[in-house]
């Protein structure tokens, strides 16, 4: 789970050069015609239009607040259409998204904490959903059911590690913990927009609301990563923690087949991913106590790789240029992951990698570097589609 990331970095931070996937310093153009402008502020979210057609929908977004902000375009109950994260204060983003006709919110997160400075709009049509290419209706139908076989797959991993949890082990807890997470970090963004799930699987401590206690309201793997690693000691607690963790994967499990989905949706999800990458995993912030940072990783960049590949074939007749330039940067970002393997890659839903307490800054530099590099033009993909 991204959490709260101010633009304003720490000296260390600043060296690994996260701004060009964080959105610190993202200065692209977020104008374009017929476009729907929200200008955020650090109290305030105004957008230029209340009612548009459905279809496809581009927000162009300005951040001229002080804090770093996120935008969001919401279902009544809710659940995420689309997000952009890490826009920071000073900068502009493009946020394009396929939207069916009906009553939305738009939302601004000026810090990326609580509710969101909200406005109601409305997407008018008549139900009816934007003409698009055969091949994305079945890159849609995929990608489905990839997400399912993740969440299939990674519930039974799940129980092992709450089953070692709970047997009192601790080593064999340790072992189990990062394969667990796999599938979530491969598809964690069609689990975000459910809204509430990722906050009781996968929150760190950090991003706890105001007002929230952490012995009470944090809950998920990273909780009991901090036992098993920090403390090393599982109490009675942990052990009820991991049959909660079960539940709420078994929720996700059998939600997840009903997600909505599109091809901007996928394309903004791979994009989300390469997010979670740099404002959670190159900085070691992510797995903080087990430093498995490298698992999750490599999760992200498949699961962002996966999206991609089975939106390739439009995004190349639409723009061949892009497309070549992805896949210089996705093979360059895994060759560069492979070099900290410790395993033969050949099960890829049982790799291990270096311990990212091991992995010295200029090497987080280089990997910073290459997650930017794909970063720039994934941005681009959902545009792509949508042409």
């Amino acid at each position: 789970m991204r959490p709260v990331r101010l633009c304003a970095v720490s000296a260390t931070l600043a060296a690994i050069s996260l701004v060009a996937v964080s959105g610190c310093a993202e200065k692209a153009d977020a104008g374009g015609e017929g476009a729907i402008k929200v200008t955020a502020t650090d109290d305030s979210c105004e957008v230029s239009k209340k009612k548009f057609p459905a279809g496809h929908v581009q927000l162009a977004v300005e951040n001229k607040g002080s804090k770093v902000n996120e935008v969001y375009i919401l279902y009544p109950d809710g659940r995420i259409v689309t997000e952009r994260e890490n826009i920071g204060a000073g900068t502009k983003a493009k946020v394009t998204a396929e939207i069916k006709a009906g009553e939305y919110e738009i939302a601004c997160k000026p810090g990326m904490k609580g509710h969101g400075i909200r406005q109601k709009v409305e997407a008018t049509g008549g139900g009816k959903t934007a003409e698009r290419d055969p091949k994305l209706d079945a890159a849609v139908a995929a990608y489905r059911d990839y997400t399912l076989q993740q969440a299939e797959q990674t519930l039974p991993k799940a129980k092992k590690f709450a089953e070692a949890v709970k047997a009192g082990d601790l080593d064999k807890a340790k072992k189990l913990y990062a394969p667990s997470r796999i599938g979530w970090e491969r598809t964690e963004p069609v689990a975000e927009s459910f809204g509430d799930i990722d906050p009781k699987v996968d929150l760190r401590e950090d991003g706890l609301e105001d007002g929230q206690d952490p012995k009470k309201d944090w809950t998920g793997w990273h909780r009991l990563e901090k036992s098993l690693w920090k403390t090393e000691k599982i109490t009675a607690a942990d052990k009820k923690l991991a049959d909660k963790l079960i539940k709420d994967l078994t929720d996700w499990k059998d939600r997840v087949g009903k997600a909505e989905i599109t091809p901007t949706s996928m394309a903004n999800g791979a994009k989300e991913l390469l997010d979670e990458v740099a404002t959670g995993k190159v900085t070691g912030e992510e797995e903080r106590y087990s430093h498995t940072d490298l698992v999750d990783f490599k999760a992200n960049v498949e699961g962002a790789q996966k999206s991609y590949s089975l939106l390739e074939p439009v995004a190349k007749k639409n723009d061949a240029a892009l497309v070549k330039e992805l896949d210089k940067q996705f093979s360059a970002l895994n060759k560069l992951l492979d070099k900290y393997r410790e395993d033969d890659g050949e099960d890829k839903d049982d790799y291990s990698f270096k311990s990212y307490d091991k992995v010295g800054k200029s090497e987080r530099k280089e990997l910073s570097d290459a997650v930017n590099a794909l970063a720039e033009p994934l941005s681009k993909l959902a545009a792509a589609v949508a042409k």
